[in-house]
């Protein structure tokens, strides 16, 4: 409990300041001045003082780093050790203060990590001797042959050696679409088996495996974005320095100690200390009124430097779900509305999100269900059932062709949808092509316009995704894009963003997924999707857009910017004020109590001036 209380722990803190502002009306109404046998400022000074007290020995004696801590410390001593206690209590409280709002305002983006290391999976099933047997993960050896169930996840990276299945990939590649897989195959660890049960052989231990990689870069990136340091800390052995000399000039000119005490009292940093946490605070709160979760002090300032920003297209500046952009007949025999009607009653019983986004196509359209027999689904490859009493075949080309189906009468037809990046489902009717679906995930209404807005503000847009190039350049044309950079894996994408984080152009990542996480962790500043985003994207990110709106950017960037321009103001007319302080406490016109008082006029410009911020609006 004291360890927590001399270390500044918000609960401990908040509880002493509370009781010491209480105390500190008390002295000054005098209420209780007869009744006990000490100024009950003390009570401030021992419960707020103390702590400062301390962080400034250790930051002296133990880490040979002058703090702000320092000054407030001399002004504490000077007016406890002449009997100003209502001003040493004061300048205690109001430190106390500053350092409530600095917690308040710093974000913990170790959660993230620790949500990507709970994701690693636990057990293997190895198969050894014929016989099938879970072992904990870490104790798979390269080249054991392991069962993988439907739903399950892999374990380690590996290749399949028997089955055929899909694969939800979206961890490591951000693909919308789960990916099919055949003996032959490379799986990699923390991606999902969706549908039937595959043996494969382990081509890495745990340790080595994709996910591995993943966890150990994220920890090497965060160690390496160093906390910003705050004005006060940053000037703190200047300010000590000057403090120390303009007191002793003045005992030395006027040899009046108690003027030397007053200017300790007036030099004390307060509002200086204030400047930044109560404009980060108010911008942070204006922020959430539209949504936006900004993490900390740190990452709003890294927000506001920010000129080129890098976007994920899955689930970005897409809405990440497959969507039917085309139903196309091929034969006289059905018309277009009669193959999604058809393809639809077909999968409406499949779990697979191609199946899934023909259903809800037909729903749009007004469809309704019908009686579909004789369901099947043959893993990665397609579905069949019967429907009207003929037999439908509903899958991608080469299951198809393995039916013995020619699909080429198509090719002219879906040129166009597969130059944009469509997924092609193809559908037969009793053996006979009959037409297709094209599938595709869509563009964001908002993207291009707030694109543009960014573009007029000076920040530069590019493109980084793991899904194919076509795909890429097709999103890409339609909301100006002309930096693009497909096929990515994580670690490839983390890569690029470090070569351009820490530059003249400050970088920001936009993104959604898991893949995503090393890219946000990495840059300079990360923003996260919060509505369809996974957890450990939303904890590695410095901002998260709760409701997805990307058309918030412009605003919050703007916000940010105007911020940091609030806290130079503040920390320049707290200067100012504590300045002019000095000379009228030199002069003898102020005392430490009136001097306390008059410095305090900063602390009251500091505060309200950043909650003009609280009146921003996105227009």
């Amino acid at each position: 409990m004291i360890n927590r209380w001399l270390e500044n722990e918000p609960k401990e803190t908040l509880v002493c300041a509370v009781t010491s502002a209480i105390a500190l009306v008390l002295s000054i109404t005098g209420i209780l001045k007869n009744v006990l046998p000490f100024d009950i400022a003390w009570v401030a000074i021992v419960l707020c003082g103390i702590p400062i007290l301390a962080g400034a020995f250790k930051g002296v004696v133990f880490e040979h780093d002058i703090k702000a801590d320092l000054l407030v410390s001399l002004a504490l001593i000077a007016s406890a050790a002449t009997g100003e206690f209502f001003a040493a209590g004061e300048v205690a409280l109001i430190m106390q203060i500053g350092s409530l709002l600095e917690d308040y305002t710093s974000g913990k983006t170790r959660e993230g990590i620790e949500k990507l290391i709970g994701m690693t999976p636990r057990t293997a099933r190895v198969i050894r001797d014929g016989t099938s047997a879970e072992i904990p993960a870490e104790e798979v050896k390269a080249g054991d042959v392991l069962s993988v169930l439907a739903g399950e996840t892999i374990p380690v990276d590996g290749t399949i050696l028997e089955g055929e299945t899909s694969i939800d990939q979206s961890i490591m590649t951000g693909e919308s679409i789960p990916v099919d897989k055949k003996a032959g195959d490379q799986v990699s660890s923390g991606t999902i088996n969706q549908f039937s049960t595959f043996t494969m052989r382990a081509d890495a231990v745990s340790t080595d495996s994709s996910l591995q990689r993943m966890v150990r870069l994220a920890e090497e990136a965060e160690e390496n974005k160093a906390p910003i340091v705050t004005a006060a800390d940053r000037w703190a052995t200047w300010l000590v320095v000057i403090a120390l000399s303009c007191a002793v000039l003045t005992w030395i000119f006027t040899g009046k100690f108690m003027r030397a005490v007053t200017v300790l009292v007036v030099f004390c940093p307060c509002a200086f200390i204030l400047a930044t946490p109560t404009a980060v605070l108010a911008g942070i709160g204006n922020a959430a009124k539209y949504g936006i979760i900004v993490r900390s002090g740190d990452a709003l300032e890294r927000l506001s430097k920010i000129r080129r920003i890098a976007f994920d297209k899955t689930g970005t500046l897409t809405y990440g779900k497959p969507q039917v952009t085309a139903a196309v007949s091929t034969s006289e025999a059905c018309s277009d509305e009669e193959v999604l009607r058809i393809a639809a009653l077909t999968e409406q019983k499949s779990e697979h999100p191609l199946g899934k986004a023909i259903w809800t196509a037909y729903e749009k359209a007004g469809g309704k269900a019908e009686e579909a027999k004789d369901f099947r689904v043959l893993a990665g490859q397609g579905v069949s059932a019967v429907v009207d009493g003929k037999r439908i075949l509903a899958g991608k080309e080469d299951f198809m062709r393995s039916q013995g189906i020619d699909v080429s009468a198509a090719y002219d037809s879906c040129r166009k949808e597969l130059d944009q990046g469509a997924t092609i489902v193809y559908l037969a009717v009793d053996n006979t092509l009959a037409g297709f679906i094209a599938l595709r995930d869509t563009v964001r209404e908002d993207a291009r316009e707030t694109l543009d807005r960014l573009k007029a503000v000076g920040i530069t847009p590019m493109l980084l995704t793991g899904d194919n190039e076509r795909a890429a350049k097709t999103i890409a044309a339609n909301v100006g894009i002309s930096d693009i950079q497909a096929n990515l894996l994580p670690e490839e994408k983390m890569e690029i963003i470090k070569k351009l984080s820490g530059g003249k152009e400050p970088v920001c990542m936009v993104g959604d997924g898991v893949n995503d996480a090393l890219a946000l962790t990495s840059a300079d500043a990360g923003i996260a999707m919060g509505g369809i985003g996974s957890d450990i994207a939303i904890e590695s990110a410095d901002a998260v857009l709760v409701s997805d709106q990307i058309r918030r950017l412009p605003y919050l960037f703007g916000l940010m910017q105007k911020v940091m321009k609030k806290v130079q103001v503040n920390i320049i007319v707290s200067l100012i004020i504590n300045l002019t302080a000095v000379v009228l406490s030199a002069a003898g016109i102020l005392n430490p109590v009136t001097g306390a008082l008059w410095h305090n006029c900063g602390s009251v410009f500091v505060v309200v001036n950043a909650a003009l911020l609280l009146r921003e609006k996105d227009r």
